[in-house]
């Protein structure tokens, strides 16, 4: 599935600090933990909390985000539609990454177990 050029820019001019206090207040507003958001976080991209923090405190770019970040390479396990796009068909890597990030929060927040959110092969 195709993205604009505008939603790919958007997407890797957005910083992840001004992003990650929705995920935190979506996965809280629905019980689920910080620690549990990083734990997803961590999954995905290989940092640990400092490094976490360390990107927000940096206002990193997504795109910088995921030029620093080693992706888990069951990455490619996660599926879906999100925002209305089908994860697995976008072509633009840096897009495909943040929306899974973005469905990884979303499973969370809807009450998924976490064996299923962090996926394996």
């Amino acid at each position: 599935m195709s993205t604009t050029s505008d939603h790919d820019n958007r997407m890797a001019n957005l910083t992840f600090a001004s992003v990650y206090p929705h995920y935190l207040a979506k996965v809280e507003k629905k019980g689920r933990s910080r620690e549990e958001l990083h734990q997803v976080i961590r999954w995905l991209t290989g940092f640990n909390d400092d490094a976490i923090q360390k990107q927000i405190d940096d206002n990193v770019t997504f795109e910088q985000f995921f030029q620093r970040a080693t992706l888990n390479p069951n990455a490619h396990l996660i599926t879906g539609v999100i925002c209305g796009y089908r994860i697995e068909e976008i072509e633009t890597p840096l897009t495909q990454k943040v929306r899974y990030m973005d469905k990884l929060v979303d499973e969370l927040a809807k009450g998924r177990k976490m064996e299923k959110i962090l996926r394996s092969e």
